[in-house]
């Protein structure tokens, strides 16, 4: 699929992203994830995107294909999902975002490292913000 420059000037602004692995439990992969709110907003312009038309969707259910700028280049990263819901404001003529999920597929080791990092800092806000109180 190609890149479109028909989203070239739109952004959407990501504060929750959702990793995730799969790891083999016996014989089987398992799905895990782990959702991580983000204290400064990630920022996706439109020109690294391309919509992904795989499937009939519902009315403003859009599925995006996200690239990377390498070296000045755009380069396809397969392991983002991004997805949204929209809805058009007839009276204001706007579109308007009203549900977004990003998604980041990881290396289970890299996955492993992510959370137990998280969940030091989690841990150590926690304790600094329990000592203000």
């Amino acid at each position: 699929m190609k890149r479109d420059s028909k989203f070239q000037d739109i952004s959407v602004e990501i504060d929750k992203v959702e990793y995730l692995t799969h790891k083999k439990d016996g014989r089987y992969f398992q799905a895990f994830d782990y959702e991580v709110e983000l204290e400064t907003p990630l920022i996706i312009t439109g020109d690294r995107l391309a919509k992904k038309n795989q499937k009939p969707m519902e009315e403003g259910e859009l599925e995006f294909l996200v690239y990377d700028i390498v070296n000045g280049e755009y380069v396809l990263n397969e392991n983002v999902q991004l997805e949204v819901i929209t809805a058009f404001d007839f009276e204001e003529n706007l579109l308007i975002l009203s549900w977004g999920y990003y998604g980041i597929t990881i290396p289970p080791k890299e996955f492993e490292a992510l959370k137990k990092e998280h969940e030091k800092l989690k841990g150590f806000k926690s304790r600094k913000d329990n000592k203000r109180a």
